[in-house]
């Protein structure tokens, strides 16, 4: 799954143009923390869009400049239709993003800073309010929203950099381990062999294969349609590779 397909699916749910905003700001928020750069991706934003969300969802229409604070501080206590999971947990974690964003700019002398760990916060509660609108919004599909809470909930990683539409894999891998990494950066999807010679075409298209067919000898990977996917094992030796490459790196 990409971005665009997660914003397309949440689209069919929710207003196409906030589908598209709060997918788009999640993932500048998610590349910044991967790359623990500040000051890019702004999570106030987020948190408005997410208001946008709440109000779209509760009564189909929603404020272009919404007062942010004063509608997350008051959700609990009003009447809503909104499911208490949205309107007071996701309310909470919502105003507690806000609240980082609006409270903590100022760093004194001699302080560590606190942004990095901030962002990282940040991105985790932006993780958890995106996967409870998609798993609210998207009752009646529960496989659709299944997938894309999986790719929402993907951790963050330093081996794996994602260009849209292909992936590099970074490290000194043999090509059986590069694949594993490489499938395990799109559990659980099945992926067309296509996108893996694309993803990995520095490798040629020959021994791609070779080493495709051991790892489903090796039952590491599940083979349909023309595509691949990591098994439970190919999931588990897939991990213990990226846990190395983390600590190594």
């Amino acid at each position: 799954m990409r971005p665009d397909d997660l914003a397309s699916e949440l689209s069919m749910h929710i207003d196409r143009s906030l589908s598209e905003d709060l997918v788009r700001e999640f993932v500048e928020l998610r590349n910044d923390c991967k790359t623990a750069t500040l000051g890019r991706a702004s999570f106030g934003k987020f948190v408005e869009t997410v208001v946008q969300v709440l109000q779209f969802v509760e009564r189909s229409s929603y404020d272009s400049k919404p007062d942010v604070d004063a509608y997350l501080k008051n959700l609990e206590s009003r009447s809503s239709n909104l499911p208490d999971d949205l309107r007071i947990c996701c309310a909470r974690i919502g105003r507690s993003c806000y609240t980082l964003r609006n409270r903590r700019n100022i760093l004194h002398k001699g302080l560590v800073d606190p942004n990095l760990y901030d962002l990282r916060y940040a991105y985790s509660a932006c993780q958890w309010i995106l996967s409870e609108i998609v798993r609210h919004t998207m009752r009646s599909d529960k496989s659709s929203a299944g997938k894309m809470v999986d790719f929402i909930q993907m951790p963050i990683s330093l081996v794996v950099e994602d260009f849209g539409d292909r992936k590099t894999v970074y490290g000194s891998l043999t090509i059986e381990k590069e694949l594993l990494v490489l499938l395990h950066s799109h559990y659980p999807e099945c992926v067309p062999l296509k996108q893996i010679q694309k993803s990995m075409d520095r490798r040629s298209k020959g021994a791609i294969s070779n080493r495709l067919s051991r790892l489903w000898n090796s039952k590491l990977v599940h083979r349909e349609k023309g595509g691949y996917k990591l098994t439970q094992q190919g999931f588990d030796k897939a991990l213990s590779i990226l846990m190395a490459l983390e600590v190594t790196g």
